[in-house]
């Protein structure tokens, strides 16, 4: 039996959440409304005030969709009630962030500042001007609007300039030594 696709999943004050025949499952809460259709052959089920995930048979595939679903609608359940948020960190000489309105705009040493827009259901905040702050109810949405930020500048290992997670530690290598 799955680890995790056993649990099942407390629905807190305040959050709904909906299954329809066809496995589209609804989740709506105090930040928002999140809807995700999950594969046909999971069987699941809302129980008085908790969600239960089973599956029909010991098959590989039925196996392995067990716990990934369960582990979805979790973090749809966790997104409407406390969201989700991922901290970056501009480190470099001249790096630096601001927003115009929902546009993050960045210099990061290219010849022109990087204009990143905002997606539907994730928003910037800024500490400072070297950290940047996404947040948003979608998991996956905050996670790969963080790493495409992070993608123009990716973290060196001898100085450790670029743009970084807050809570990454990049492995520092030593530099050339002169001759002997």
């Amino acid at each position: 039996m799955s680890r995790v696709g056993r649990l099942p999943i407390a629905i807190p004050a305040g959050v709904t959440v909906t299954v329809t025949p066809d496995n589209v499952v609804t989740v709506k809460g105090p930040k928002g409304e999140l809807v995700k259709a999950m594969h046909k052959d999971i069987n699941i089920a809302v129980e008085a005030s908790e969600v239960v995930v089973t599956r029909p048979s010991e098959q590989k595939q039925h196996r392995a969709l067990h716990g990934l679903t369960r582990a979805l609608i979790n973090n749809m359940v966790v997104g409407v009630t406390q969201g989700y948020s991922k901290t970056l960190e501009l480190i470099g000489v001249g790096y630096r962030a601001q927003l115009q309105g929902t546009k993050l705009v960045m210099n990061l040493g290219y010849s022109h500042p990087v204009e990143i827009e905002a997606v539907e259901g994730v928003s910037f905040k800024l500490d400072g001007t070297t950290k940047v702050i996404v947040e948003g109810i979608n998991k996956e949405k905050v996670g790969a609007v963080a790493a495409d930020i992070r993608s123009w500048r990716e973290p060196e290992p001898y100085k450790g300039k670029g743009i970084k997670y807050s809570d990454e530690v990049i492995r520092r290598k030593e530099g050339k030594t002169g001759k002997k």
